[in-house]
């Protein structure tokens, strides 16, 4: 059938029920990083029952469906792992009861990032029916691992599977908003070296106590220091001490050892190589010695068993404004509800690390939830927002097309 933004924005309604159940399903199957193996099944289910074809699981356990044969392919990707539930007595609802009341969905996952799933799912079922068969292959991907590594699963994709798209939409949560970049990331571990000795006489050491104290405090200055990007878009790089590990032979001795870990957040135009050599330049200013400062690698196996290590390094990414697929997104979003979406970007790291950021292939995100929802007790996610994803994604093929 030809486009019609009134049909696609009718089927997204009727089928509102449909992709909030599909939500509250996926909910109820735990699936943290690494161990997704059940979830995936789940979801591999609710897919076929949407009529993708082609469905199958890459050997890192992410799960791949298409609507479409067309030339170009366009990928819209749902990390279906998440983060623990943290402490249980925060929560007013079981965190994995994927309750559906008053329009909101409860439980750890609707909003980062399942809801983007479930409303994956319900455009695949859409385009199916609308026989789409233009210019692109309309790929789905609900991927493993993000949680723990971020982008990882895309990196697998891309160089071990050859899977290599056109351009790629995120599904993590935007408030429905449409978003073209974000800060990269990357982990930093500083060791240091001090000089036990016994804790009556600490003269006759070096304490790598205070040595850590003081690269802390380093830390801390650097952070104030550190610039935004040139354009504004994406705001200051940051660095921040996320743990201090201090060891020596008793409780009664001088520290000998010493590990400080930190997230450093990066904007454009930094990158790992600067992250290292500031940190290390900010250590020295403050009169810090012994010490090494690495990134760190991640190494943990799949659920498939699979053992996949990177360095947990995420770089940086952001599109143009008058990108097509940016001009693109604003075109279908405008089509369906009468106006331009807000542009924007997110404040948290996504799979567009390595899609875009490692990658350089053209990424743009747009999700239902809001950002703040991410790793806090009570999560929920809004039905409404469901729907209005899954009316977009299916709009955005089309928008593409027109513009070409």
């Amino acid at each position: 059938m030809a486009y019609d933004p009134k049909e696609i924005l009718k089927k997204a309604a009727a089928y509102r029920d449909y992709t909030a159940q599909n939500l509250s399903k996926m909910i109820q199957v735990p699936g943290f990083s690494c161990t997704e193996k059940d979830r995936v099944e789940a979801i591999k289910k609710m897919c076929a029952e949407a009529g993708m074809e082609d469905i199958r699981v890459d050997g890192l356990g992410s799960l791949l469906g298409r609507v479409g044969s067309g030339k170009k392919k366009l990928v819209f990707d749902a990390h279906i792992d998440t983060v623990g539930v943290g402490d249980p007595a925060q929560w007013k609802t079981p965190p994995h009861s994927g309750i559906v009341k008053d329009g909101l969905v409860y439980g750890r996952g609707a909003s980062d990032q399942l809801g983007g799933a479930a409303s994956m799912i319900t455009a695949a079922r859409m385009l199916k029916e609308m026989a789409y068969a233009g210019d692109y292959t309309v790929w789905f991907a609900f991927t493993v691992i993000e949680e723990d590594c971020d982008g990882l699963c895309w990196k697998y994709l891309i160089e071990e599977e050859k899977f290599v798209p056109d351009m790629v939409v995120s599904t993590e949560p935007t408030s429905c908003r449409l978003y073209r970049g974000h800060r990269g990331r990357m982990e930093i571990q500083i060791d240091i070296a001090g000089i036990s000795c016994h804790g009556s006489a600490p003269e006759r050491g070096e304490s790598a106590a205070y040595k850590a104290a003081r690269a802390a405090l380093s830390l801390e200055k650097l952070n104030a220091e550190l610039k935004p990007d040139d354009d504004g878009f994406l705001g200051k790089g940051t660095i921040t001490v996320s743990q201090i590990k201090v060891h020596g032979p008793s409780q009664c001795a001088v520290p000998d050892q010493a590990m400080l870990y930190c997230d450093r957040r990066l904007t454009w135009g930094e990158d790992d190589k600067l992250a290292i050599s500031q940190v290390e330049k900010a250590l020295s200013a403050a009169g810090v010695d012994k010490f090494s400062v690495k990134m760190p690698e991640y190494s943990q196996p799949a659920y498939t068993g699979k053992v996949y290590p990177q360095e947990l390094y995420f770089p940086t990414w952001k599109i143009p404004a008058d990108h097509p697929l940016v001009q693109s997104g604003v075109d279908a979003y405008s089509a369906l509800y009468g106006k331009a979406p807000t542009v924007d970007k997110w404040t948290f790291s996504t799979n567009c690390v390595s899609i875009c950021g490692r990658h350089k292939i053209p990424c743009i995100g747009f999700g239902p939830g809001d950002e703040n929802q991410a790793h806090a007790p009570n999560e929920i996610n809004r039905v409404a927002d469901l729907e209005t994803c899954a009316a977009f994604y299916a709009s955005l093929p089309y928008a593409l097309e027109k513009r070409a």
